[in-house]
């Protein structure tokens, strides 16, 4: 977006009176964020990017849910939204991100999953947005395809199978689910810790998320299990396990699928490059995910 364009969306949508002071903080495949000053009060801008594919985005939906955890202390607090424009402004969260040993703590292990409970017990908005694993890949399969991407043929098969496997499992009850949760989208704040960045947002099974923490920070098996077991409670049993680490292969998956999304639409990003280089390596080796 031209800054002047950018200058006059502020003024629209940001409380105040006083010039905006603006800040590009990121820019992802689906949208760009920036941090804005105003009268002394700061705020995250978000501006959709338009998309030469659907991907399925939902701002009316994605409000609903902000409203919903923001009320519970879970997200930041929103203030704007238009869904035409593609526009969303919340409070900007001033915090600390985790490091990596931070993140794999035994004792923010704890936390994350208290943190995660807290999240799937919301309660869901209406109408819901529903996903499931075969959705999201079918989702980036198909983006990538109306890109003129080639899908490699060995890993779209792997997927196939996980997602026949799963199938074969017992059903999970479906909760409020993240869907992007890395540490960069977790702020800790005066011991408290609020997730940023809901666009992914949708309703799923819990094991979803537990999976996407774990292949975000990847973790290795006794740090899963401690994740698993301070989530649920108990440890969990082999049935659950089983579940969850077809959920890490997929999630891996569709990740990789993502950034070769993201890397065919606009110039690559170092990071996105390397991060896609080791999910196509790890992805391709079947004892990582062993249960």
């Amino acid at each position: 977006m031209q800054p002047g364009d950018l200058e006059r969306l502020s003024r629209g949508a940001v409380p105040g009176t006083g010039t905006p002071d603006i800040k590009l903080i990121s820019c992802g495949l689906v949208n760009e964020t920036y941090r804005v000053i105003r009268d002394g009060c700061s705020y995250s801008l978000r501006v959709a990017i338009p998309q030469p594919v659907d991907l399925g985005q939902d701002l009316e939906w994605e409000a609903r849910v902000l409203e919903t955890a923001g009320r519970a202390g879970l997200a930041p607090p929103l203030l704007h939204c238009d869904p035409v424009r593609g526009v969303l402004v919340s409070r900007w969260v001033d915090g600390r991100n985790w490091g990596p040993d931070e993140a794999r703590s035994c004792a923010n292990i704890g936390n994350l999953a208290g943190l995660l409970r807290r999240v799937h017990e919301l309660r869901i908005p209406t109408p819901a947005r529903l996903m499931s694993p075969p959705a999201w890949v079918d989702c980036y399969v198909a983006a990538l395809s109306a890109a003129r991407r080639p899908v490699d043929l060995s890993l779209r098969a792997a997927a196939a199978s996980r997602l026949d496997q799963l199938s074969k499992l017992p059903n999970a009850a479906g909760a409020l689910c993240h869907s992007d949760l890395h540490t960069l989208n977790l702020v800790e704040r005066d011991r408290s810790l609020i997730l940023l960045d809901w666009e992914y947002a949708h309703v799923s099974e819990p094991l979803w998320d537990l999976a996407g923490w774990s292949a975000n920070n990847d973790f290795g098996e006794q740090a899963q299990r401690i994740l698993l077991t301070n989530y649920w409670g108990s440890a969990p049993s082999p049935s659950l396990w089983t579940r969850f680490r077809l959920m890490l292969w997929l999630f891996d998956y569709t990740c990789l699928l993502w950034s070769e999304l993201a890397m065919s639409v606009r110039p690559a990003k170092p990071l996105i490059a390397e991060r896609a280089t080791q999910l196509d390596a790890r992805l391709r080796l079947p004892a990582h995910y062993l249960a």
